[in-house]
This record gives structure tokens, sequence and C-alpha cells, in this order.
């Protein structure tokens, strides 16, 4: 059986390589610190077992997994870099048991590419990269000259270290940048020189990496992660993990970091038999039109589809209407395209307003299927009953208030540690309320659209965001303006850079960088 050491990168997930990814597909058991693994790189492990080393001696369990099957060892950073990688090859090779490596983005050149700094540049050819841990460094050989200079493992000895590379002949004016926490939504970096580096970082989080030299300068230019509209928001999605996906990337292309919370546990009908005869008059032609109004019905109807044995190819005939962008893409997923869809509001409003009336020349059949939530409003029947259209309202799915979220979460919504909430429809609002409480007041509140901000103005929240058009693309896009003015404002005004959540009393307060 075979060891893969898997370097993880530096920090953010979507570094990892793609031959790390295929490793992590393939095996049986993965040993990880997991205490330091991003929950995006576990996901990608499939049906493997996770053994955490932390704490723990992390060659053995490699070893004691290879008996019985392929192992990965992911390892922080580059594996290539690493010591306890090196040490741990070692011991598989004495056991002989084939390892490979598979090496992993370096934190040396990722972070500082993060923090906009190039290491190299026209008049700076060099780089020292330098392991502070446990001191003993030979300043005056390793800091001379003009070199740029990488310093890992600084924890607890900036001060020694600024005056080290001053006693090698470094002016104290000279550039450095301190970036804790490198590619992560975390990431902080303050810029200043070495005779206030001390002074200015004290109390940063580690770990941390120092760059020292000229290409310091080139970050008022270059500087792009941390800058971001929304970078480092902690944004609350009120949707299920499988509606929010798309939106969770979308706010992650912001710098945001979003957490899924469930309002509502979509179940289906307590009885069958209704959807079983809708159906059937789907099949057998009963219907003109069908009409979805959500994901969720177009979910409900396909898998009824699956159970009967059926495929997009029994649509032909009908005519299809999706309420939005999003029901017509889950629509057009299935391989069908829909025939009506609104240009403006997407809604049961906007729906009507394009739906043509009955035509007993034109129209064979006058019936309509909707299926539907049990807890759907009547407004979409009464207008098309008023257009001359037979509706059947079928029951397709019900919806029931989530279970409240676990008590981390709880305590976040309520005590401000949410930079942002979005709210995608009005039950959105009242169920994450009522499961979890109501939002801080220094959390920013978004909203799809209208309905929704009356409804959470009702429950006492002030609407600091709402989309132009009611689609959750729109919304996020309008959180990300609201946030990139947020921080133009802060930039003119010369404040420091501050979250949403760093307004409440007690919060750490972000530095100006």
């Amino acid at each position: 059986m075979t060891v893969t050491f898997v370097g993880l990168g530096p920090g953010d997930p979507g570094l990892l390589t793609l031959r790390a990814a295929e490793v992590l597909g393939k095996v049986d058991t993965v040993v990880v610190n997991r205490s330091s693994c991003p929950k995006e790189v576990l996901a990608l492990c499939g049906a493997a077992e996770i053994v955490d080393a932390d704490d723990r001696d992390a060659a053995k369990l490699v070893l004691a997994a290879a008996k019985t099957g392929e192992v990965a060892r992911l390892v922080s950073g580059d594996s290539g870099l690493g010591g306890k990688t090196a040490r741990e090859a070692e011991q598989c090779a004495a056991e002989g048991v084939p390892f490979e490596i598979v090496p992993g983005v370096s934190a040396v050149t990722a972070v500082p590419q993060y923090a906009g700094i190039p290491l190299r540049d026209d008049r700076t050819r060099e780089v020292r990269v330098i392991d502070a841990a446990g001191g003993g460094v030979d300043w005056d050989t390793v800091a001379s000259g003009e070199a740029t200079l990488v310093i890992l493992g600084a924890d607890g000895m900036i001060s020694e270290i600024a005056k080290g590379i001053m006693s090698a002949g470094r002016p104290d004016s000279t550039p450095v940048a301190y970036t804790a926490l490198g590619s992560t939504t975390e990431q902080e970096t303050v810029v200043t020189t070495l005779n206030r580096l001390y002074a200015e970082t004290k109390g940063m989080d580690t770990p941390a990496m120092i760059i020292v030299g000229e290409v310091v300068r080139w970050r008022d230019r270059l500087s792009w992660f941390e800058t971001k509209p929304l970078f480092g928001w902690r944004v609350l999605v009120p949707r299920t993990k499988e509606q929010a996906a798309d939106l969770s990337e979308q706010l992650r292309s912001y710098g945001a970091v979003p957490d899924e919370v469930p309002t509502i546990s979509v179940e289906p009908p307590r009885t069958p038999q209704q959807m079983d005869r809708a159906i059937k008059g789907l099949v057998t032609g009963r219907y003109e039109w069908v009409v979805f109004t959500s994901v969720n019905a177009v979910k409900a109807v396909r898998e009824k589809f699956v159970e009967y044995g059926l495929d997009a190819r029994a649509y032909a005939g009908l005519k299809v209407a999706a309420v939005g962008e999003q029901t017509s893409a889950a629509l057009v997923e299935f391989g069908v395209v829909p025939d009506l869809v609104p240009s403006g509001e997407q809604s049961s409003e906007g729906l009507l307003e394009v739906w043509p009336p009955y035509d007993e020349d034109l129209d064979p059949i006058n019936r309509v299927l909707l299926p539907r939530a049990d807890i759907a409003t009547d407004r979409l029947i009464s207008g098309l009953t008023d257009l001359g259209w037979e509706c059947d309202d079928v029951t397709a799915y019900r919806t029931v208030r989530a279970a409240p979220p676990p008590q981390p979460i709880r305590e976040a919504i309520k005590g401000g540690g949410f930079d942002a909430v979005l709210f995608t429809s009005s039950s959105t609002v009242k169920n994450l309320i009522g499961i979890a409480g109501k939002p801080h007041n220094v959390t920013v509140i978004a909203v799809i659209g209208p309905q929704t901000a009356k409804t959470a103005e009702e429950y006492g929240l002030r609407v600091d965001v709402m989309a132009e058009k009611p689609s959750v693309s729109a919304l996020a896009e309008a959180l990300a303006e609201y946030g990139s003015k947020r921080r133009a404002a802060q930039v003119e005004a010369g404040e420091p850079l501050r979250k949403p959540s760093q307004m409440r009393r007690g919060a750490r307060k972000k530095r100006f960088t």
C-alpha cells in the first residue's frame, strides 16, 4: 500500500492542486491535523476514513493505516518545505512502505502575493527565506545587502528580529510588511518600517510572515485580496446547502465567508396520491401548461419522473412556465427550456403580467398544473382563473420550519458575530427569527425585494440593502456594492477598516493598512 504526502497549501483551500484533489478522492484513509485543515478540503475526501493527528504521533497513524489500504497524509503548506514531512517519509522508507509526495503551494510565495507584494522586481533580484523559530539567526550574514527577506517562525521574536536586521546594516526606515493568517479570509497586513515593526504588530494574530525590503512598496498598487468588497465578512445565508451553493460561491468571490443555515426543511407531501395523479395527467395530455414557482417544485416533479422511469421527453407538447431565473435554470438542467419566464419582476405577479389569456381557438386545453408548496398563496391561481384558465393546484412538497442551528450560530446571530445576513424571502425572515433569534443591530440586513423588506421591518429590522431585481445573484451583488462603498468611505475619512461585526461593543478593532 502507498502513502501519499499531500501539501495543503498556505490556507486558502482554493489553492489545493488538482493532483492533491485526485489523491484525496481515491484513498482509503486520510491522516490530518484536523484543527488546521479547511473543511472544504475534508469535503474532497469522499468515503475515506478521516484520522485526526492532533496531539498524536502522525507517523504511527500513517504506518498503521497503510497496512490495510491507501493513505493520504495531509500536511500544512508545501510538503517539501516542512521538516515533519521528511521525518514521516523517512519512517515510511525504513518500514518499506512506498510513498509519494504531492507538493503544495508554498506560503513563501503565496502569502506575499495575497498581500500584494512581489518578492522580486526590476531592482531587487534576490530573495532569502529565513526560519527564525527558536532564534540563533546570524543576521549579519542573512540580512546584509538589499535582498528581499521572507521571515518565518517569527512568533514572540519580533523585536529581536527587527534589531538583528538593523544591526546588519539595513536602515531603520526599511519598509516591512507583517501578514497574519495569510491567504485566508482572516488575513491582515500591516505595512510599517523596521523601527516601528514591534510597536505596530503587537497583539496581532499568528501564524505570520514578515517581508523586508523595497518590494513592500508595491502593496499600495497591487493589494487585491484584502481590498475585495466583502473581505473577511461573515455572511449568514439562510438557505439549504443545495439552494445556497451558487450564492455562497458568489459571496466567496467578493471575499466573504458564507455560513449556510437552513430555515426551512423541504419534505414530501403527507399523501402522495395527488402528485401521482398530476404526473399521470401531465403525461396523458390533461394540461396545456405546467407552472413552476420554485426550484423545489422542479425537484419534486423530477423525483417523481425518476420514480416512474420518465425523463424530460414527457414534457413534449406541454408549455412550461418558470417564475424566475433560478427556477428556469433548474428546468434547463433537467433538459427542459421554459416557454415563459417573466423578464421583469420574478414573482407570481410578474408571471401574471406576461401570461396570455385563454383562447379557445388557440388553446385546445384550458388546464394548468401548479405543483407547489403546501403554504403557497392563492394569488397566482386567482389571476390565472381571471384569464380564463382552470388550475390544478397540487401539493408537490411541504415546507416546515427547520431545526434551530447550533448554539454558536445562534449566539453569533444575536450577538453581532455576523457582518451581514441575506434574506431571500419573507419566510426566511420569519423562520430565521423563529429558530435563532433576531440579528444584532450592527449586522447589515440585505433583502431580495420590497415584500421581504416589509416583513423584515415588521420584525423590527433595519433594511440596509435591497437588490435591484429579485434574484439571489443580484442580492449578493448589491451587498458587495454596499461593502465597497462602506470601505471607500472609511478610507476617505482616514478611519480604521472595520467590518460591521467589529462595530459592536468589545469587538477587536481591525488595523488600518
